[in-house]
């Protein structure tokens, strides 16, 4: 039966990072499912791509998927595993989607998620920890994502949290939230 992973934790924690050990320890072939936009007019941003990039075995295939991320899940084979880095990135591509049509595709991924044939590992920014930000986008973006989050926690069978350096695997320490309000 296909692993559902969900890697979650603050900016530069080591989430990516434990992601990729993850699935080494698979031993299965990996396609490393980059959410990432590609700007060339961001030096500063296509230099965090590429640190991902060189990090990589080469041996990995890489996807840029930016939006569809459903359709790659569902077209996905074993004996792969997907390992898709990252959530934050992904929300973010779809930033400007009314709610309703966000609700339809966050419903397709967890369904996607549920019904795949493969092991799938998600990685995820934290980003609900701090100030609620000031700007109406901001405030769309953090909640889409945390709500995304707490779904995908849901379904998962594991969920680690990388901070301070440190992995802990929630599954165990933790208790899951049985009534999910998404308001």
């Amino acid at each position: 039966m296909p692993q559902h992973i969900l890697v979650t934790g603050p900016s530069r924690s080591g989430k990516s990072e434990w992601a990729e050990r993850l699935a080494e320890k698979l031993e299965q072939p990996v396609i490393y499912v980059a959410t990432a936009l590609e700007n060339p007019d961001d030096a500063e941003w296509q230099q965090r791509i590429e640190q991902h990039r060189r990090r990589r075995p080469s041996h990995w295939q890489t996807l840029s998927v930016s939006y569809d991320l459903c359709a790659t899940i569902e077209q996905a084979k074993p004996p792969h595993c997907l390992l898709i880095d990252s959530l934050g990135t992904w929300v973010a591509n779809g930033l400007e989607q009314d709610n309703e049509t966000w609700q339809g595709i966050t419903t397709r991924l967890l369904k996607s998620t549920q019904q795949a044939s493969v092991d799938l590992i998600f990685v995820a920014e934290e980003t609900g920890w701090g100030v609620v930000p000031a700007y109406p986008l901001g405030r769309l973006f953090r909640d889409r994502l945390g709500h995304l989050i707490r779904q995908l926690g849901a379904i998962a069978n594991t969920t680690y949290l990388v901070t301070g350096g440190h992995v802990l695997n929630l599954s165990l320490l933790g208790e899951p939230l049985t009534n999910i309000d998404y308001d």
